[in-house]
């Protein structure tokens, strides 16, 4: 079974994700794997009901594109164990304003995933954008790529993980010590 890191952990990875084939056509509901399956949108929103019908809740995942539109699934978050979005290349950084969207505009919960082209570079940069769980590429090590999340100390910017710019956090430091 492969593994994942969630919650800055290695964790055995039940799911399994459901591509397009090479020509684009989805797969047949009926054909999909037993088990826990992450399906694209596109799927989801052409077999909704079939799909909610055949699975429970915690079987039932949802991967977005990089030109996904967050709002889409929105509506569906109670209805879904998880939402995974797909970075096709590492260099398409469009994934992590899909993240911030499906927290903080939608409101979203649950297990946030980032899979596909997944480096440990950019983990702590996931995490600061909401993400939670990485499915990292194949060829990385999993063990090397939890020092990521401990190699900076101190973020300068606002994000998802901490609202406040550094700025704001000394001055607030500042006032409590007066």
């Amino acid at each position: 079974m492969t593994q994942i890191i969630k919650n800055r952990a290695i964790v055995e990875d039940s799911w399994t994700v459901v591509r397009a084939a090479e020509d684009g056509a989805l797969p047949d509901v009926v054909a999909l794997p037993a088990g826990k399956v992450i399906v694209p949108l596109a799927l989801w929103q052409a077999h909704r009901d079939a799909l909610v019908a055949s699975r429970s809740k915690d079987e039932l995942g949802v991967w977005l594109e990089p030109d996904s539109e967050p709002a889409d699934i929105a509506a569906d978050f109670d209805r879904l164990a998880l939402i995974a979005v797909d970075f096709p290349v590492f260099r398409d950084g469009r994934g992590y304003s899909t993240a911030r969207l499906l927290r903080e505009r939608h409101g979203y919960k649950g297990e946030l995933r980032a899979i596909g082209d997944v480096l440990r570079d950019q983990l702590r940069f996931y995490e600061r954008c909401g993400f939670d769980a990485y499915a990292l590429r194949a060829d990385k090590d999993l063990h090397d790529a939890l020092k990521a999340f401990t190699e900076f100390t101190v973020q300068y910017q606002g994000a998802f993980d901490e609202p406040s710019p550094l700025f704001r956090r000394r001055l607030a430091q500042q006032g409590a010590a007066a």
